[in-house]
C-alpha cells in the first residue's frame, strides 16, 4: 500500500471513530426513545427524527407529498400522533398511492393534519384530562376536528371521527419542538 492509501485509510478511520464518538456523546447527554430501529433525540424537531425510523416511511413520504415538512420542523410545539407503515397498510389497497397524488394534496393534509395537536401533550397529561373527564378527554387537531383519547388497562387509545381506535404503542417521544406519541392506526378525519 503506498503512502497515499494509508494516509487515506488512516483519515477514514479517524473519521469513523470521531463520528461513532460523536453519535455515542449525544446519546449520553440525551435521554433517547427507540423507533422503528433509531434513537430518537429529544434536541431533534418531528422531521429530522422521524426520517430515520424505519417504521415511519410512509407517514414521512405523506408529510412530504403534503408539502408539510416545514411545518413539522416548526417551533412548534405539536403533539405528533405518529401512524406506523404497519398502519399504513390496514387501509384498503391503493389508499396510500391514491392520497399522494398531487391532485389529492388537500385531503392527504386533511389527513395528516388531524393526527395533530397544537401544543406538547405528554402521556400522562393525557391520561390525567382522561381521568378528569370520566373516561374520555376530546382534544381539538390541527386540522380543526377533535380526537377521543380513551384507556383501557393500561393502554391509551384515540378514537377518530369515524369511530376507528389507534392504540398508543410507543409514548412520550421528546423532541425539540414537541412530542411524538406512536399509534397503530391511521387517523381518519
Amino acid at each position: 500500500m503506498n503512502t497515499k492509501s494509508k494516509i487515506a485509510v488512516f483519515g477514514m478511520m479517524v473519521l469513523s471513530f470521531a463520528f461513532s464518538g460523536n453519535v455515542a456523546a449525544q446519546s449520553m447527554k440525551e435521554k433517547t426513545v427507540m423507533v422503528g430501529g433509531a434513537a430518537m433525540y429529544p434536541s431533534k424537531n418531528i422531521i429530522e427524527n422521524a426520517v430515520n425510523s424505519k417504521d415511519h416511511k410512509t407517514l414521512v413520504a405523506a408529510v412530504k407529498a403534503a408539502g408539510l415538512v416545514e411545518t413539522l420542523q416548526g417551533e412548534g410545539p405539536f403533539t405528533v400522533l405518529a401512524p406506523t407503515d404497519a398502519a399504513f397498510a390496514k387501509l384498503p389497497k391503493g389508499t396510500v398511492e391514491n392520497l399522494v397524488k398531487p391532485e389529492n394534496k388537500a385531503m392527504l393534509t386533511k389527513i395528516l393534519t388531524y393526527h395533530v395537536l397544537p401544543g406538547k401533550y405528554n402521556a400522562k397529561e393525557i391520561w390525567a384530562a382522561v381521568k378528569a373527564g370520566n373516561g374520555k378527554s376530546m382534544m381539538k387537531t390541527v386540522e380543526g376536528e377533535e380526537l377521543t383519547f380513551w384507556v383501557k388497562g393500561k393502554d391509551l387509545y384515540v378514537r377518530d371521527a369515524k369511530g376507528n381506535d389507534a392504540k398508543v404503542t410507543i409514548a412520550d417521544v421528546n423532541q425539540s419542538n414537541g412530542v411524538i406519541h406512536v399509534i397503530d392506526t391511521v387517523l381518519m378525519p
